[in-house]
């Protein structure tokens, strides 16, 4: 297929027009940073042929401009806000096989909209085996003050982390090494793609596909993976802060908060009151990682060889309870805990000898000992089970648009 575009440059105004030849109702956008505008031709449009009403340019889907509870107040979007034109784009390259070296994976293989944009898997299937941790759940990625991802962190940023599965070998296979094909490899594909020459001048106003241009547009459109429309955001919206009782909840359900937000009174043998201290390091009401947190005692790996402490982060706790209220595991990096009930046992006595483990997790220099009673545990997974909304499963704006 062949872009049907006729290009006319007004250089006095220096914006850029593309007007469709069989111009029936033509819209015009402003691509982010082109300092133009950009006219589109929905009837000579190669998205129509391709993904039929499933993208539609004229129409988009409302990623920018979310409705966000005034509660929620971490943000890590730096100079990448959101816009509908380049969080389309980034719907498409999120879900494009055309992104492996094969053509049989694409990010959402790995991050199911089904599973909060997680994995069942304990270690996601790529283009040459198996990944080297659990696939991390993508849902409020966005409100976090933790700018770095990865469970070890080691990208600086959402933008950095999205084209390195894409650079693995084992992943998605444009490693430039064993044999692989390369970056440039895959950015010649999708220049050659006619669909995306139409998406990259919709959301850029010019068709080049660069690896920054695929950063910001699937780092976009991640971010606007938002949950924030469960039992607990009802709640939360009719009180001044996240400790007070919810009128919506019930007094199980109001205890397992009060478990998860106060911080525990300790003795010589763990604790003995108050208390688990979960807030400590999931932060209310994002539910999101403190930036300052290290390892939570569990260092196994996935292929079962050595230890690892280098994980220190972890996505939100917002649904980790699918919306019919069973668990949205495997937890944790390496996947070994199938249940928030498993994780509670975890938590409740944090193993010994782990040099990075999170100071949090050691008072006094000893390992954490919560001596959680079943009523307890039972009055905190009631509380967890009120983090999970409904729309991030079902809404079309996530879905799959080939």
């Amino acid at each position: 297929m062949v872009l049907r575009f006729c290009y006319y440059f007004l250089l006095a105004s220096c914006c850029i027009f593309f007007t469709a030849c069989e111009a029936d109702e033509p819209f015009t956008v402003n691509p982010s940073g082109s300092g133009g505008t950009v006219t589109i031709d929905p009837e000579a449009s190669v998205i129509a042929q391709v993904f039929g009403g499933r993208v539609n340019l004229a129409d988009t889907y409302n990623y920018g401009s979310q409705e966000t509870p005034g509660y929620i107040r971490r943000d890590n979007t730096g100079n990448n806000p959101i816009t509908d034109e380049v969080a389309t784009l980034g719907r498409v390259l999120f879900y494009d096989k055309a992104l492996s070296s094969n053509q049989t994976i694409s990010c959402a293989s790995c991050h199911l909209q089904s599973r909060a944009f997680g994995d069942e898997a304990i270690a996601s299937v790529g283009v040459a085996g198996t990944t080297g941790r659990h696939g991390m759940r993508l849902g409020n990625a966005r409100f976090g003050s933790e700018v770095r991802f990865f469970w070890d962190e080691r990208a600086q940023s959402l933008e950095e982390q999205t084209t390195q599965p894409i650079q693995d070998h084992v992943e998605m296979g444009f490693s430039g090494t064993n044999g692989d094909l390369t970056l440039n490899d895959l950015l010649t594909r999708l220049n050659g793609t006619d669909y995306y020459q139409e998406l990259f001048t919709f959301a850029f106003g010019s068709p080049q596909v660069t690896e920054q241009r695929m950063q910001n547009a699937l780092a976009q459109f991640i971010r606007s993976m938002q949950s924030l429309d469960s039992r607990y955001d009802e709640g939360r919206v009719q009180v001044n802060n996240d400790n007070a009782a919810f009128s919506n909840f019930s007094a199980l359900e109001n205890q397992g908060k009060s478990l998860f937000m106060g911080r525990p009174e300790i003795a010589a043998g763990g604790r003995i009151g108050g208390g688990l201290g979960c807030e400590a390091c999931h932060q209310a009401p994002e539910f999101s990682i403190d930036p300052n947190s290290r390892n939570n005692g569990v260092t196994g790996t996935v292929t079962g060889i050595g230890t690892d402490f280098t994980v220190t982060r972890s996505p939100s706790l917002r649904d980790v309870f699918l919306p019919n209220g069973q668990n949205n595991g495997p937890f944790m990096h390496d996947g070994s805990l199938a249940s928030i009930n498993e994780v509670l046992s975890h938590y409740n006595n944090i193993p010994q000898n782990n040099p990075n483990l999170d100071r949090r997790l050691s008072p006094g220099g000893n390992p954490q000992r919560l001596n959680l009673t079943d009523q307890e545990r039972g009055a905190v997974i009631a509380f967890m089970k009120t983090l999970s909304g409904s729309a991030l499963y079902t809404d079309a704006r996530w879905s799959d648009p080939f």
